[in-house]
């Protein structure tokens, strides 16, 4: 089965076009950083796979298809550093006192206990304002976040993107969704920080291009698409400004296990390498995770159906990349890609 011509973007081409997921977002313009939260409507499903060199992430172990917790209540994308790990626990103190949660003893006075993933980018040498002190602002931008929650969100600079570069450019957050012809919804959602490209060299066209629909990130087309070797184009090249990490979730409407969504989250990496050269690099710490809001079921052909997943999801986030960045406006001194 190949796709057919009548696959395309959902109705908002955002990652909630996946029936049972909400985004919040919310942001520090001084501090010039930002928190994401992927909230679905109840507990779900979910795995993840890491490919960069330089990783800071929260309760990932917990998504193991061994352990024994086997499906979260949101998931969460910061910016800060290590500093934005605390963005989570912003989310799971709200989700706490609203009663959602794994409830492992269940009686008055005991509270449930919210698995809220989480992984961040490195966006503190931006120039923001980072004279916090003991109070970084992430636990109160990860409440504000989740508590923000909806269908429609900001794509560019928003969210755990807001404080991005894309390789030389202002980075950003970026989603996006498909809906094959049978139904099934596959969606996206990333914070571009990257130290690769998301452009070849020399022009404006996106890595993304052959994926594009729609003219969703300006319909340039694939005909620029062209490097040499060892030819970065618009990658970072100030040494001191090696410190990265692109970080996405894409999501189905579909039942997975959750080793099924371990392998969706690997194959959906494949959409980073799609859009942004080089990545995975030592200095990265690329996260993909994986969820499942289980709304439609597998159908027989579990294993063919899982590919058909992962790589929509693949295509998804690669477009994901492409909208961020072409959505980001610029800060002084620091080019988007509209300026071009």
């Amino acid at each position: 089965m190949t796709e057919r011509p009548d696959a395309a973007p959902g109705l908002r081409n955002l990652i909630t076009d996946v029936p049972g997921l909400q985004i919040g977002q919310a942001q520090d313009v001084a501090a010039r950083t930002g928190v994401t939260v992927i909230l679905p409507d109840n507990r779900a499903v979910a795995s993840c796979d890491v490919r960069g060199g330089g990783p800071g992430t929260r309760e990932t172990d917990a998504l193991n298809p061994e352990n024994l917790v086997d499906a979260v209540d949101a998931i969460v994308l910061a910016g800060g550093s290590v500093y934005g790990l605390a963005a989570a626990d912003g989310v799971t103190a709200w989700l706490g006192a609203r009663g959602r949660g794994y409830g492992l003893v269940t009686r008055p006075g005991v509270p449930p206990s919210p698995v809220v993933p989480a992984a961040i980018l490195y966006d503190v040498a931006n120039g923001g304002d980072r004279d916090w002190g003991e109070e970084p602002p992430y636990r109160r931008l990860g409440r504000e976040a989740v508590a923000a929650a909806g269908l429609e969100f900001d794509l560019g600079t928003a969210g755990a993107g807001y404080g991005a570069m894309a390789g030389s450019l202002k980075g950003g957050t970026g989603s996006a969704s498909v809906v094959a012809a049978d139904g099934l919804t596959v969606g996206a959602i990333v914070a571009v920080n990257s130290f690769g490209a998301v452009t070849a060299p020399g022009g404006r066209a996106f890595w993304a291009a052959p994926y594009e629909l729609a003219a969703e990130f300006g319909g340039l087309g694939a005909g620029g698409l062209a490097a040499g070797p060892d030819d970065w184009g618009l990658a970072k090249a100030d040494p001191q400004q090696r410190m990265n990490t692109t970080i996405a979730c894409v999501a189905t409407d579909v039942v997975l296990t959750p080793a099924q969504a371990r392998r969706v989250a690997i194959m959906a990496q494949d959409g980073l390498a799609r859009a942004i050269r080089p990545i995975h690099a030592p200095f990265d710490g690329d996260v993909v995770f994986a969820l499942s809001t289980g709304r439609r079921p597998m159908g027989a052909d579990a294993n063919f159906t899982l590919a058909r997943i992962g790589a929509l999801a693949a295509d998804c986030l690669a477009r994901a990349v492409a909208r961020g960045v072409h959505a980001a406006t610029p800060w002084p001194g620091v080019r988007a890609w509209r300026d071009l």
